[in-house]
């Protein structure tokens, strides 16, 4: 390579950890006195061809693209590598910097085959690549392996890529020097072993074309390194994301003193006590509980009413409707349930001025699809639709949350969040039993939230840092000396962290005025008012909570 700098390049399919280990490797060369800098395919950097071919990948909605087949997909990313190389790769490296580069075109190759795009088709997208390289190759390539992916990544698709690198790696050999890192074990672990290459305690590794060295610089790595590896992916946090961990411990601490019976006040932070904020855990909010308690588990538990009775319950989201309608027509019951007496009872009510819907998130109205008039109705001929396609049976046939998703979300007026939202709460019920570590979809306030947490995501999805943020929690808060009860030893769930990116969103409009995010908003519309109705808390049974809650409480 003569004068150019060296191009370090760590590969590996969604899920590895690839991203927080390349962020860490470019931290640790600076320490060193390395001057190097970290790119990604197909790059986020705002303005350019990679953050468009990101967003249509992920967003394809946001654009009017219905679906992409994977051929064109992957020439969107090639485009998008071919112009990171040409902007930003090779005039760095003639410059005689370090290059840590996220992604090759081994994930061209490895996705696009898994995808089924044909040998010759993909083989051609990769030689254009090539060709834009032209003599550089990599100083060392570092494939990322894992037994089972940190994200919600569909296990067997997951796996179908693992063996798809392992494969290429083998082929790959003799080209330039690569090496693989196991990344099971504790972070501490991964860290040391990427040390460990580094100051050249492995020094090579057997390959079919022979024995290689890892050309890393050499440099003193002392037996306690200084730096706080974090697995987090973002370049730069802000602010908020300190923010962020304060607001979570605080909020959670508010839960305990009021569950106990202290009188308030329950907290000396002022937005907290002046304005109104869901709880750390999202099953321990009013509606929630209220749902548990009086819905999922109240009447009869067969998989057709428990699923019913959740659907309509969240169609409107009020305690105040369902009490209505228990009041109005009886215990709430599938198998006696009637269009025309549960539209008499909406219509009545809407017709007497009152609301029937919650604010806490918008309905679509749907009158069009179902040739409604009010849109209460195409409400319930939604869940009338449902119910024939015969859902909840599917629903407790699924294995994954992504699955349950995916099924609410193909019928109509059921976007992305409401889905997500849906499948969380029929959770609580025994008709599923997924793990809610398993899969997330932000909201709008959560994406906005995130995006005041974080600068970048070096090519990271938002749910990609959601999901890293709640496995790293433990370790957040013990940094920040930050004491965090959880719920009686159960951690933050996606959906809590997905729920408290949404809060912090609202929390720093106050806090931190200067950040703005996606949602451009400024004020706090809710303020806090004391509800004096005790709860007696209670959560799904399979959580195995119920027996640690005190019995002295309030609200």
């Amino acid at each position: 390579m003569g004068a150019y700098g060296k191009l370090y390049v760590f590969e590996g399919p969604d899920g590895v950890g690839k991203s927080e280990i390349s962020r860490f490797f470019v931290e640790h060369l600076k320490e060193c006195g390395v001057e190097c800098e970290l790119l990604s395919f197909p790059g986020q950097e705002a303005g350019t061809l990679g953050q468009h071919v990101y967003q249509i990948h992920h967003f394809p909605e946001r654009y009017g693209i219905h679906s992409l087949t994977p051929t064109s997909l992957q020439t969107l990313h090639i485009a998008a590598h071919i112009d990171t190389i040409e902007r930003r790769i090779l005039p760095a490296l003639k410059r005689g910097r370090t290059v840590i580069l996220d992604r090759f075109w081994w994930s061209t190759k490895v996705y696009g085959s898994v995808a089924g795009v044909e040998d010759k088709l993909l083989n051609s997208m990769i030689e254009l690549e090539l060709m834009t390289w032209g003599k550089v190759k990599p100083t060392a390539l570092v494939l990322i392996q894992r037994k089972e992916p940190l994200g919600a990544e569909p296990l067997r698709k997951w796996r179908q890529l693992c063996k798809a690198y392992d494969m290429l790696a083998d082929n790959q050999t003799g080209g330039y020097p690569i090496y693989s890192i196991n990344n099971n074990g504790s972070l501490k672990d991964t860290k040391a072993q990427l040390l460990s290459l580094y100051s050249g305690e492995l020094l090579c590794r057997q390959a079919s074309g022979g024995q290689l060295s890892l050309a890393f610089e050499s440099g003193h790595v002392s037996g306690q390194s200084p730096y706080i590896f974090s697995v987090l992916p973002p370049v730069r946090s802000t602010v908020v994301y300190e923010t962020y961990w304060q607001f979570a411990a605080e909020r959670q601490a508010i839960f305990f003193k009021r569950l106990t019976s202290k009188r308030p006040p329950w907290t000396h932070d002022r937005i907290l006590a002046d304005y109104k904020f869901t709880n750390a855990y999202r099953a321990s909010d009013r509606v929630s509980q209220f749902l548990i308690k009086n819905v999922i588990y109240t009447g009869e538990d067969s998989p057709e009413e428990v699923f019913f009775r959740t659907i309509l319950f969240k169609l409107f989201n009020k305690i105040e409707t369902w009490l209505l309608l228990t009041n109005k027509l009886g215990q709430i019951s599938y198998s006696d349930y009637s269009y025309k007496r549960y539209d008499k009872v909406l219509s009545a009510t809407i017709s007497a001025g009152q609301r029937i819907y919650s604010a806490a998130y918008i309905m679509p109205p749907g009158s069009r699809i179902f040739k409604t008039s009010r849109k209460h109705r195409a409400h319930l001929k939604l869940l009338e639709r449902m119910m024939e396609d015969e859902v909840p049976f599917r629903l407790a046939e699924t294995k994954t949350m992504k699955e349950g998703f995916k099924l609410l979300r193909s019928y109509p007026l059921i976007g992305d969040f409401l889905a997500y939202q849906f499948v969380t709460d029929i959770n609580y019920s025994p008709i599923t039993n997924f793990s809610e570590m398993e899969f997330v979809v932000p909201g709008p306030g959560a994406f906005s939230g995130i995006h005041k947490c974080f600068e970048s995501f070096e090519g990271l999805s938002e749910s990609d840092v959601m999901t890293l943020v709640a496995e790293r929690q433990e370790e957040e808060f013990k940094q920040r000396g930050i004491k965090f009860q959880s719920l009686w030893g159960r951690p933050l769930q996606l959906i809590d962290c997905q729920n408290l990116f949404c809060e912090v969103d609202k929390y720093a409009r106050v806090k931190h005025p200067d950040i703005i995010g996606i949602s451009g908003r400024t004020r706090i519309k809710q303020g806090f008012e004391p509800n004096t109705t005790q709860i007696d808390y209670w959560y799904p049974p399979k959580w195995g909570l119920n027996e640690k809650i005190p019995t002295n409480r309030e609200v």
